[in-house]
């Protein structure tokens, strides 16, 4: 079976072409927990199937976690699916991407970097506070699309410094937090300057750290927004494997979330891995 593995600042992707959809739906959690296991396998953040579009759109993106749970979607993911979209001429250069949380639109804007129209916010709570082992965090809640894709939007002062294990320890706890039903992205960030920021973000599927996350992103800069913290509309976010833009508009009485950034093909190939037994 050929696949592509591509990152997005970071966020590392499996993609298989299933538009003839030989890949039956029961098989596909199987597949994504085996190949995205960086010891015994490719290794990735998560495993994205190009299927044929239901609803009008170019393609349908089905986004799977790491440990095989499906996700209503995925921001970098959708911006390397665009580049996939495009250079294997499903698409051109603006397309329209099913996903589970909704149509995404995607826009190439030269060779490498693309841009997505992320789902629109369904639920947002700008002021909240959460209690972990006695001490309270502020944050925001975010859901983009429907159903909504769960993120927590922490600041944390000194994060760029902050000690890795605790970190995650404080993201594991969090994202499993009561107060979050669905569980939650947890998107920790500190103000660096006028509308830019450090970021690291706890990812629940993943159940880990990760380089980058596009809607925890957009969260944050969502919830910036809100709070009346973001001046020029355009969050320019740091993370440990790259740099990311979102731009926030108001539009038809919601927002839109513009997720801008770089992409990377990183190989292409044949997956061989003899213990899933693939055509």
């Amino acid at each position: 079976m050929e696949f592509w593995k591509m990152n997005g600042a970071g966020n590392d992707f499996i993609i298989l072409n299933d538009m003839d959809r030989r890949i039956p739906d029961g098989d596909i959690s199987r597949i994504a927990a085996k190949v995205c296991h960086r010891h015994m396998s490719v290794g990735a953040d998560g495993l994205m199937v190009v299927r044929p579009a239901e609803q009008g759109g170019d393609y349908r993106m089905l986004f799977y976690n790491a440990d095989g749970s499906e996700a209503e979607m995925c921001g970098n993911g959708a911006r390397c699916i665009c580049r996939f979209g495009y250079e294997n001429g499903l698409a051109g250069e603006v397309q329209r991407v099913e996903t589970a949380s909704g149509t995404v639109t995607g826009r190439r804007i030269d060779a490498r970097r693309y841009q997505v129209r992320l789902n629109s916010p369904t639920v947002l709570k700008a002021d909240m506070a959460v209690e972990v082992d006695g001490v309270t965090y502020p944050c925001a809640y975010v859901e983009l699309g429907s159903p909504g894709l769960p993120h927590a939007a922490v600041p944390y002062d000194g994060l760029r410094e902050s000690e890795e294990n605790a970190l995650r320890d404080l993201g594991r706890k969090l994202r499993y937090h009561p107060a979050f039903p669905k569980g939650a992205n947890v998107n920790f960030y500190e103000l660096t300057g006028e509308d830019h920021a450090y970021e690291r973000t706890y990812e629940r599927g993943v159940e880990d750290s990760t380089y980058a996350c596009g809607t925890g992103t957009a969260s944050v800069a969502l919830a910036l927004t809100v709070q009346g913290k973001l001046k020029s509309g355009v969050l320019t976010a740091d993370m440990a494997g790259g740099t990311l833009e979102v731009a926030v508009r108001p539009e038809d009485g919601t927002y839109g979330l513009y997720l801008t950034g770089p992409t990377n093909i990183v190989c292409k190939g044949q997956l061989t891995d003899e213990e899933l037994d693939l055509e």
